[in-house]
């Protein structure tokens, strides 16, 4: 896939991006925002790994943010299952050193419609940390709803946290 916005190119993982990726995944304050599954410390071995996997067959949409010939982030679409099998989950990270420059809001704005026209889905969910306002503020301006707080649903770094869920009905 190759989505070309105002401010950067989505398109899938190559292995050549590992370097990159570790480079602009390795910073605390963007896992702070993420799972825990966003490794901090961020290694070249976690870039491979991460590569490797979303590389392969899948039904969930991996791509990376390139800006000037560079990954500097990533963004994805993840299908749910059983009972909520009509929506996926939209997730996305970027490079510290690119936020403010309106890349974010173009590359959610570009793939919320592949979204609705690559799956059988009704919406499209974001549950974002209430301790993340320029990602809702991303999301409100690409057409997403606040849905919902969910009142201490987040245990981050020994933190309890809202999660904000955001909703777009495509």
């Amino acid at each position: 896939m190759h989505i070309i916005t105002p401010s950067c190119i989505l398109r899938d993982w190559v292995q050549g991006d590992a370097g990159s990726l570790a480079r602009h995944a390795n910073n605390p304050r963007i896992a702070a925002m993420l799972r825990d599954a966003f490794p901090s410390p961020y290694t070249l071995e976690d870039a491979h790994r991460f590569i490797s996997m979303a590389t392969k067959p899948t039904p969930n949409l991996f791509l990376a943010i390139e800006v000037r010939g560079e990954a500097v982030g990533g963004i994805g679409i993840h299908l749910l299952d059983d009972v909520k099998r009509r929506s996926a989950e939209i997730g996305y990270w970027l490079s510290e050193s690119l936020r403010g420059k309106g890349i974010m809001t173009a590359a959610v704005r570009s793939l919320v419609p592949v979204a609705f026209d690559r799956y059988d889905i009704v919406q499209l969910q974001a549950g974002i940390f209430s301790s993340n306002p320029a990602s809702m503020r991303v999301l409100e301006k690409c057409g997403f709803i606040r849905e919902a707080v969910h009142r201490d649903a987040i245990t981050k770094n020994g933190s309890l946290l809202d999660e904000v869920m955001y909703v777009h009905f495509g």
